[in-house]
């Protein structure tokens, strides 16, 4: 029978899979056809939601061996992630192009703090196996999700620097809403 640690890690291995090929095949070509602006709001978009990470302290409370230390930790960098990530797409909508920037690479560092918390954190307590119900979901489905978006969004800001922000690649592009709108180029 397979150990629930094991079947933790396969399945955290599996989801990083499975959302990167999903990048490669789709994001990657949808996130060229749109602007930049909308680009930038598609990658940071993921991370609106890791507020999720509040959960901790129900599962704490229902019998997930964390730490007050730890589960402290991993609330409050998903919390400022989640906050850094309504700021920049707020300021991108608002067509603040450059509080926009400042706020992605801000969550870029941000999440690359939180990443590397909750790494030393594991090798601290490690809590392989210990997650069920929606805390094992998240862990093992939407963390991977972050996981993934953030190298997407790092690429999103490097090749598309000194790119205009109105710029769309062509006569024809797809909107957020993934419907393909014709532009005049008069």
């Amino acid at each position: 029978m397979i150990s629930l640690a094991n079947a933790q890690i396969g399945a955290q291995v599996a989801s990083l899979v499975v959302y990167g090929l999903l990048a490669v095949w789709f994001a990657a070509p949808f996130l060229r056809a749109l602007g930049r602006a909308e680009a930038l709001i598609a990658a940071i978009s993921f991370h609106i939601f890791r507020y999720v990470a509040l959960i901790t302290f129900s599962a704490k409370h229902d019998g997930y061996p964390i730490s007050d230390i730890a589960a402290i930790e991993a609330v409050f960098g998903d919390v400022i992630g989640a906050a850094i990530a309504v700021m920049a797409i707020g300021f991108l909508h608002a067509r603040w192009y450059r509080l926009g920037i400042a706020s992605s690479w801000l969550l870029v560092f941000a999440t690359a703090a939180d990443f590397a918390v909750g790494i030393h954190r594991k090798a601290l307590e490690p809590l392989w196996g210990a997650a069920s119900g929606l805390t094992w979901f998240v862990l093992n489905f939407y963390v991977p999700l972050i996981m993934v978006s953030l190298p997407v969004l790092i690429w999103q800001l490097c090749a598309r620097h000194g790119e205009p922000f109105n710029s769309n690649g062509g006569s024809q592009r797809r909107s957020w809403t993934g419907y393909i709108t014709q532009t005049h180029s008069d």
